[in-house]
């Protein structure tokens, strides 16, 4: 008798991916990087949406007056297209926790503390998650937005601190290195472990037909 062949993971679109990133050769993932623009993504697949964030960031403001970058807000409209694609398809929204884009778009802030709370648009729920608890080298706190997918229990709270080399003789721990320090590159990467929760959340998405 042959051994039964295991079923082929859920495809979940990766919308607003870096090219070549972490979502990319992973079974059951469509990625969609800024050449193939995420904002015209039009399903069937449920979502995980990782949307440009710098003009929702604390620095879009002094960036716009300093440096001639777009006005705080003006992401050409990624965000409300990805908050579109999550509440039509199922799935979860990532974003720098702090983001202006959630008052914005009329959600409600996640507490620091962790836990899934209503996002109050009668939809989606929302969290606030450290991803240095998933393998990021800063604590990285994050927010997320959910809808129609199973609501799993993170590990809350601030992440544990991390050991550091130095002769001082106050050597010991030290909290991690604030994301806002790291290079562009190691800022934006995220973690497999956290990727992979992610991609768990979307693919328990309830099917279309069951949620409309």
């Amino acid at each position: 008798m042959l051994p039964a062949q295991a079923s082929a993971p859920r495809t979940v679109a990766a919308l607003y991916v870096q090219p070549g990133g972490a979502y990319y050769g992973v079974d059951g993932v469509d990625p969609w990087d800024e050449a193939r623009d995420a904002r015209l993504y039009a399903g069937p697949h449920p979502v995980v949406a990782h949307p440009p964030c710098a003009r929702w960031s604390r620095l879009a403001a002094w960036s716009h007056a300093c440096r001639g970058a777009p006005a705080p807000g003006d992401d050409g409209g990624c965000f409300a297209s990805a908050l579109a694609s999550v509440r039509q398809w199922g799935g979860v929204l990532e974003h720098p926790a702090a983001s202006a884009a959630w008052g914005a778009h009329g959600l409600i802030a996640p507490p620091s503390s962790g836990g899934w709370v209503t996002a109050g648009d009668w939809l989606g729920w929302t969290c606030c998650v450290e991803q240095g608890h998933y393998g990021h080298p800063s604590s990285k706190p994050t927010w997320l937005y959910a809808v129609g997918v199973d609501l799993p229990s993170l590990r809350w709270g601030e992440c544990e601190a991390v050991p550091y080399e130095s002769d001082s003789p106050r050597r010991g721990h030290s909290r991690r290195k604030p994301v806002e320090l790291m290079a562009k590159a190691d800022r934006i990467v995220t973690p497999p472990a956290f990727r992979d929760l992610l991609l768990a959340m979307a693919r328990s998405a309830r099917a279309r037909s069951e949620a409309a």
